[in-house]
Formats: C-alpha cells, sequence, structure tokens
C-alpha cells in the first residue's frame, strides 16, 4: 500500500497527463488536498461553470484517477470557500 505523499505525487502526475485536454478548451483543474481516499480538485478557466463539469469531472478525472492510482475511491469538486 502507497502512503499518503506517494499517492499525491501520483495523483498529480495523473492530472499532468489530463491538463492538457483541459486547456485545449480553456480549462485547467487544480489538486487540492487527498483525505480519506477522497481526491479534492478545484476546477479553474472555462471549466468553472461548464454545463459539463459533472461529466468531465466523473468520465475524465475520476475515471483516471480510479484506474491509475492506488488508494483513490473518488472524487469531489471544492468550491473557491473551501
Amino acid at each position: 500500500m502507497l502512503d499518503n505523499n506517494q499517492i499525491i505525487v501520483k495523483i498529480q502526475n495523473v492530472l499532468n497527463k489530463i491538463r492538457p485536454y483541459l486547456q485545449n478548451d480553456g480549462g485547467d483543474v487544480e489538486f487540492k488536498k487527498f483525505e480519506n481516499g477522497i481526491c479534492y480538485v478545484k476546477m479553474l478557466g472555462a471549466c468553472q461553470g461548464c454545463g459539463s463539469i459533472d461529466t468531465t469531472l466523473s468520465d475524465l478525472i475520476e475515471a483516471f484517477l480510479l484506474e491509475e492510482v492506488e488508494g483513490v475511491i473518488g472524487v469531489e469538486l471544492v468550491s473557491d470557500e473551501e
């Protein structure tokens, strides 16, 4: 089993792979924290307020993280206030 720091490095590597696809549409993703198996991210740019944000979060970001990072069990979106 990986420790938290190893998981965070892997999460950031996966997000770096996904980032160019988001940036092509004017958006981006920012890693916020990893806690109790949940990866918390903030969507930036054109992704904020986009009607497809839930699909992007579940079908792209969460799908990749669940597939590639042992220990991740879900992804949650954080707002500016968090």
